[in-house]
């Protein structure tokens, strides 16, 4: 069964953007009116980020951003009431929902596949989900609600493990930069960077790939592109909408400076 992920790598062919945010940030009634913005502002995929209070993959930023959204009251429940109607003002674009295990088993998986289903969700980034656990306990849950699951690929990561994780999903390949954290400066060379991304692009994988961590403006953007079908943007997105006094003007700003 087709969904809005593949629709869109087989619309565009080429420099995706996907931009990455934190639900319930900056207030806690901008989910909406940013993803109605992202989109009309060109961003190829969006990223609603479910904030929590032991992010293991964000860095500073994001995480400062997790903290001020569960201030504003943010939580899954509120999340799912918010996008209850995203799809009719935001038919085609791909909406993922990226978060960390513990509060979706606490919400409880099948109870939130369904309700992310509803609300027109197309993938789920999980991070800290073990590859066999999905496997062995979640991966029909996910099926049966049309949910792709995105894993993510590091330098580290084994040639048969990316080869299995690329037969586990019809979404894309989320390819972190280099070692570190979201947000980060990148410690790695350019020409261990160019080694790496040529590596997994000579694999002839069945999934299309995005570039992740350290990706924050135009320079950046069009760099990644150049190794992957496209990027993701997310701790220099939440930088510009810091202390904006209108979130939407800064998100299309920001998207057009990434792509004009």
């Amino acid at each position: 069964m087709n969904n809005r992920i593949q629709q869109a790598f087989a619309t565009k062919k080429g420099k995706l953007l996907n931009i990455y945010f934190t639900a319930g940030y900056p207030t806690l009634d901008a989910t909406v009116p940013l993803i109605q913005t992202l989109s009309g502002a060109g961003a190829d995929l969006i990223e609603i980020g479910m904030p929590f209070s032991d992010p293991l993959a964000d860095g500073p930023v994001i995480q400062q951003s997790s903290t001020a959204a569960l201030a504003n009251g943010m939580n899954m429940r509120v999340l799912f009431k918010q996008l209850q109607d995203i799809r009719q003002t935001v038919p085609n674009t791909p909406l993922l929902l990226m978060g960390y295990l513990n509060p979706v088993m606490q919400f409880g998986v099948e109870n939130f596949c369904r309700q992310a289903a509803e609300a027109g969700v197309d993938g789920i980034i999980l991070p800290d989900l073990p590859l066999d656990d999905y496997v062995a306990e979640y991966q029909e849950i996910f099926r049966r609600y049309n949910l792709r699951p995105v894993f993510l690929i590091t330098p580290q990561t084994s040639e048969s493990r990316i080869r299995r994780i690329d037969e586990l999903t019809d979404s894309f390949l989320y390819l972190v930069s280099g070692p570190g954290t979201t947000g980060g400066q990148n410690t790695q060379s350019e020409g261990v960077q160019e080694a790496y991304f040529e590596r997994i692009a000579a694999m002839n994988l069945r999934n299309p790939r995005l570039i992740g961590f350290g990706i924050g403006d135009k320079t950046s953007f069009d760099r990644a592109c150049s190794y992957a079908d496209g990027a993701i943007i997310g701790s220099a997105f939440i930088r510009a909408l810091e202390g904006a006094d209108d979130a939407p003007a800064a998100a299309k700003a920001f998207v057009s400076s990434v792509l004009n």
